[in-house]
């Protein structure tokens, strides 16, 4: 009897805890945002998607604070809506992490932003809409012309609900640009192959870091390492001091020094005179193209070799060979480094290739995208899965799965329009689609793989250790001595899993067999880790640049 009572208990207790979450669910859906665009912020009919940040807290401002571990996010499509109509958001609109009528009741700060597209012609045929610029990294919610309103306090659930009206009133003013100093220049190049693609302007921003006594010594030319980041100041440098810690400390998570430690070596006396480079190419579906040919982005590998480079080499004093040419990327420029390398092998003299992007794509981090069905789940036995993780600590701890983050890309924009990691993979390795837009790898709320993508993926050169496999015959001869690798042992992103498959395969490599050198951060070494200093980097390859120069031309080229 009294067992039959618990259980009653329990039971009623499970239907009122039901009920009052269906209660909490239908105040939160009755909520209903209407975002309007003031006139004076922008008077014509927009295209583009709009964004509306739920955040807890007020500082920084919400729209500074998405990420994939950040505010709940909502996207909506606007397709030339007119001025003073309402766009709305409310339960139908996809959301990060989860549906507006799944929010947990409470106060949040909301604030709206919309990512303006133009509609633009390729030279392919397609016409679509995207977000463009100049060719500067940025995220949408910094970007130039883009709009957004003011945070203000809203209550979800409760005795909320009802409709809560924004309006966008601001226009994000643009970005001032790098100005040059003694030691820094910067350019901005129009190329011609990417404009006809684009049916517009498109450029490729420079950024140079000269030697020293570059200007007192216009007789010399110099070798060039391309330090392909994404900012705008190679090796970060600085001449100003750290404001905290010891100027010449070495990050023990990094392995790198301050950027004003990177000037004292520099300019020191005895340190290589070389010219160091950085380049900014954000397309329209990330904030690199990768510097290789695309069917979504463009021909940008020709553009480099054929205009930028040559531009760079015409208007600064640098080496116009091979051995003089080294380039060097961490991540996503890691991955550039040696598709660079091996596309263009009689052109560069070497790469250094620090953690990079997926260069076997069995390994396209926990996910084989040719024999697994499904990216988000890994069937572990005949009745067990688990969810693959897309980032982790060092020591193991899965802060983001592919599944969370694939939901977060489709949240930020529709048709591969997310600017993020996982459509920027997809644009530069994969199929135009279509509609013009890239084909997806994995459908982006199921999960399920499109090996059709996969297989273009691997038929088109994208799968690096593949491509180099398939003509190692002609390759193979201009590679020694040419690639260099390293990757942390706990990459956040699990992107040493296909080092460790390049490495095997350059093992077993003949006729010829060339050996590279491979350095792996051991214990727990993260994503951010790098095997040297700056400077200690700069005078490994500027002694691989040393080695490799024409008799006699190495003093009179770069040594005063």
């Amino acid at each position: 009897m009294r067992s039959s009572t618990i259980v009653r208990a329990a039971a009623l207790a499970t239907l009122a805890l039901a009920l009052a979450s269906n209660v909490s669910r239908a105040a939160a859906a009755a909520t209903r945002f209407e975002i309007r665009v003031a006139r004076g912020a922008h008077a014509a009919p927009i295209t583009g998607r709009l964004i509306l940040v739920l955040a807890k807290t007020a500082t920084p401002e919400p729209r500074f604070a998405i990420s994939a571990r950040g505010p709940a996010i909502f996207g909506v499509d606007l397709d030339q809506l007119a001025p003073g109509q309402p766009a709305v958001v409310d339960e139908r609109a996809l959301g990060f992490p989860r549906s507006i009528a799944d929010l947990p009741p409470g106060d949040y700060y909301a604030q709206a932003v919309i990512n303006l597209y133009e509609q633009v012609r390729r030279a392919d045929g397609k016409t679509i809409w995207v977000h463009m610029n100049d060719g500067a990294v940025e995220f949408f919610s910094i970007a130039p012309g883009n709009l957004y309103s003011e945070p203000q306090l809203v209550h979800i659930g409760g005795d909320g609900g009802g409709v809560v009206t924004i309006e966008i009133a601001h226009v994000i003013p643009p970005a001032a640009r790098p100005t040059d100093t003694e030691w820094l220049k910067h350019v901005r190049i129009q190329s011609p192959m990417l404009t006809k693609f684009w049916g517009r302007p498109i450029y490729v921003h420079a950024h140079l870091l000269l030697p020293k006594g570059y200007d007192q010594h216009p007789e010399v030319s110099y070798p060039s390492i391309y330090t392909l980041g994404h900012g705008d100041t190679p090796l970060s440098f600085s001449t100003t001091p750290p404001r905290n810690g010891a100027p010449n400390a070495i990050n023990p998570v990094t392995g790198l020094e301050s950027g004003y430690a990177t000037y004292q070596a520099w300019s020191s006396d005895a340190f290589p005179r070389v010219i160091a480079i950085t380049l900014e190419q954000q397309t329209p579906y990330f904030p690199d193209s990768y510097s290789v040919n695309s069917a979504n982005n463009g021909p940008y590998g020709d553009a480099i070799v054929q205009e930028i480079i040559p531009y760079l080499e015409e208007h600064f004093r640098i080496i116009r060979k091979p051995y003089a040419r080294q380039l060097e990327g961490a991540s996503t420029s890691g991955w550039q480094s040696l598709a660079m390398q091996l596309q263009h092998p009689a052109f560069f003299g070497g790469a250094w290739i620090f953690q990079p992007d997926p260069i076997d794509l069995t390994r396209y981090q926990m996910t084989d995208i040719y024999k697994d069905t499904n990216a988000f789940v890994a069937q572990t036995g005949p009745f067990t899965s688990a969810d693959r993780g897309f980032q982790r600590t060092t020591d193991g701890q899965v802060v983001i799965t592919t599944r969370d983050l694939s939901r977060f890309e489709a949240v930020l924009g529709s048709h591969g329009r997310a600017a993020y990691q996982l459509e920027g993979w997809e644009a530069v390795y994969g199929p135009v689609g279509a509609d013009g837009y890239p084909v997806p790898l994995w459908d982006k709320l199921t999960g399920t793989i499109d090996h059709t993508v996969a297989s273009y993926m691997r038929d088109n050169g994208f799968d690096l250790r593949a491509y180099a496999e398939k003509n190692w015959s002609t390759l193979g001869p201009q590679l020694g001595g040419k690639l260099h690798f390293s990757a942390g042992d706990m990459d956040d992103y699990w992107l040493n899993l296909a080092v460790y498959k390049f490495e095997d395969f350059l093992k077993s490599t003949t006729a010829p067999h060339v050996d590279a050198d491979f350095t792996y951060g051991r214990p727990m070494k993260g994503h951010s880790w790098h095997p040297t200093t700056w400077a200690d980097f700069i005078r490994r390859a500027s002694a691989a640049i040393a080695a490799a120069a024409p008799a006699g031309e190495n003093s009179r080229a770069w040594h005063y």
